[in-house]
């Protein structure tokens, strides 16, 4: 099963993070299918680059976004994007 979920990168206390089409039998932090985007929670405000062609795709083929990408998205209008496309709108 695919999910789209966020891999840890930076340093200790200084985390970055990408937005990943990942196996859910894959590490956290290991082998990942796409990059979608990046989310970085330190600056003010925090800093989210999403491709949302990529992002609407997967959600398509059926990946499950984790809680935190589901947030994440759902502030950048993509669950309603989704959900709108889905019902045929």
């Amino acid at each position: 099963m695919v999910k789209l979920r966020i891999q840890r990168f930076g340093a200790k206390k200084r985390p970055f993070y990408r937005i990943v089409a990942a196996d859910s039998r894959f590490p956290r932090d290991g082998r990942f299918l796409e990059i979608i985007g990046t989310y970085n929670p330190i600056t003010q405000p925090a800093e989210i680059k999403i491709d949302e062609e990529k992002a609407l795709k997967w959600l398509h083929n059926g990946a499950q976004p984790t809680d935190t990408v589901r947030s994440i998205f759902s502030r950048h209008g993509i669950i309603e994007k989704y959900n709108q496309q889905k019902s045929g709108k």
